[in-house]
């Protein structure tokens, strides 16, 4: 295995190219922040800092983290608030950030539940006055009802880099020795990572990618395919969807 695919597979791979699915992520992120994103907002876990450089267009406030030392290097080519560092022990002080956006994060950390802890902690708490309310946290992550591992496996001691179907829907100590390189969550999953802690689940919902790959191949059966997926959101189907997508708040 090359570095790159070691890298790839440990610690994701960030958005290289701005298309259809980023444009469409980025605006539900806007639309679920609210007035919070014109604050000071934190995108923990930046890659290169392809959503923190748009999500700078709303604030003068906005800041990356990312655990790789080349992409925050890359990333900060664009802005001079990006910092290498752990999602586990953010070198942020407590009460901070009105809005956090983790993005396809959370499953590749050491300690998920350290990292979500530590977003808490960050997050600005409600003021005195009942009318305002505490900082946002965006988070996406893998659903594990998703019917293909998008982070590749692992097979007879070599790493296997594609789509990989039913992987997720095997027993956890199972999947755990085709993937232990990335986690995949259940709707379960996620509340007990926020159980304890002073937050509200604002919205809850999973979503389907945008599929531009397979319409820059076939664009016709690759747009009735985005058409059809992003249609079964809408019904009880988007437990199947490639991602979960919740809007978390402080209280």
């Amino acid at each position: 295995m090359s570095d790159d695919q070691l890298k790839a597979a440990i610690r994701g791979e960030p958005s290289y190219v701005w298309r259809a699915g980023q444009e469409r992520r980025l605006q539900m992120i806007r639309e679920a922040a609210g007035a919070c994103i014109h604050g000071r907002v934190l995108d923990n876990g930046c890659g290169i800092g392809a959503y923190l450089l748009r999500l700078a267009h709303d604030t003068d406030t906005a800041f990356g983290l990312e655990f790789d030392m080349e992409r925050a290097l890359e990333a900060t080519r664009e802005l001079n608030t990006v910092v290498q560092g752990a999602g586990e022990h953010l070198p942020y002080p407590s009460n901070t950030f009105d809005l956090v956006l983790s993005h396809e994060v959370l499953e590749h950390v050491r300690d998920d539940r350290a990292a979500v802890e530590e977003i808490v902690r960050i997050l600005r708490k409600p003021g005195g006055d009942t009318s305002e309310i505490g900082g946002r946290l965006i988070l996406f992550v893998p659903n594990r009802g998703y019917p293909f591992e998008t982070h590749g496996i692992y097979w007879r001691g070599r790493y296997h880099f594609g789509n990989i179907p039913l992987i997720n829907y095997l027993p956890q100590r199972f999947r755990e020795r085709f993937a232990p390189h990335v986690r995949a969550y259940t709707g379960r999953d996620l509340h007990h990572l926020l159980d304890g802690l002073p937050v509200r689940v604002l919205k809850r919902t999973t979503i389907f990618g945008a599929y531009d790959n397979i319409i820059a191949r076939w664009p016709r059966l690759g747009r009735l395919l985005r058409a059809v997926l992003h249609a079964f959101e809408r019904t009880p189907l988007r437990a199947f969807g490639l991602s979960h997508f919740w809007v978390i708040e402080r209280i």
